[in-house]
């Protein structure tokens, strides 16, 4: 017969066996947590960067191409500072008070279907991360007085927003940290929003 050998209670109260593999899990989770968290986070960083260059691009392609939303004024009108006779078309809109008739901003998103968005989204797609699509770009076309002449056509300020726009890390850091002892660490590597950006440029008319 085969005999078992049973610990007494003190030996195995002082008994170390194991815990260096112990420690080496801890300590490997702990390495494993740093190396890819600054694989994920480089990536982050590096990708707002280019995000806000695909951003500031978007806006000098979207201000000499027509407009990528519908429903904006073809031509500035008189408000009811201009009606006098004495103020000829021209004038500047930021000239006086109410010369020119406030024009409402236009807000729109970027579909492939759009000539123009989908010009834009060409050149910027590169620069966006994977799982972007058009309609993480938002248009604004906005009313300047500064810009704009009475009678004149329309000129509005452009503005490419970025928007709703996921990043999703690749790592499961929340998995390690967990290795490592934290708590309540499920979310740390989840997709997360992207950080909103803007860029904007008044238009241009290169008729």
């Amino acid at each position: 017969m085969m005999s078992r050998r049973i610990m007494s209670p003190a030996r195995f109260a002082t008994d170390e066996d194991g815990a260096t593999m112990v420690e080496f899990a801890v300590v490997l989770a702990i390495f494993l947590l740093l190396v890819f968290g600054l694989i994920d986070f480089g990536r982050l960083g590096f990708s707002y960067v280019m995000a806000e260059k695909a951003t500031e691009r978007a806006a000098r392609i979207a201000v000499v191409n027509a407009p990528v939303c519908t429903g904006l004024a073809d031509v500035t009108t008189r408000g009811v500072g201009g009606m006098s006779s004495l103020i000829p078309n021209g004038t500047s809109c930021g000239a006086g008070s109410a010369i020119c008739s406030t024009i409402a901003t236009v807000t729109c998103r970027g579909t492939s279907g759009n000539a123009t968005a989908a010009r834009i989204w060409s050149q910027v797609q590169p620069l966006l991360p994977v799982n972007a699509t058009p309609e993480n770009l938002e248009f604004a076309y906005s009313f300047d007085p500064a810009l704009n002449r009475l009678g004149a056509p329309y000129a509005p300020i452009v503005s490419v927003d970025i928007v709703d726009l996921q990043f999703q890390f690749i790592s499961p850091l929340g998995a390690f940290a967990a290795m490592a002892g934290a708590t309540q660490a499920s979310d740390l590597g989840a997709t997360v929003t992207f950080p909103s950006m803007s860029a904007s440029l008044p238009s241009e008319d290169l008729r």
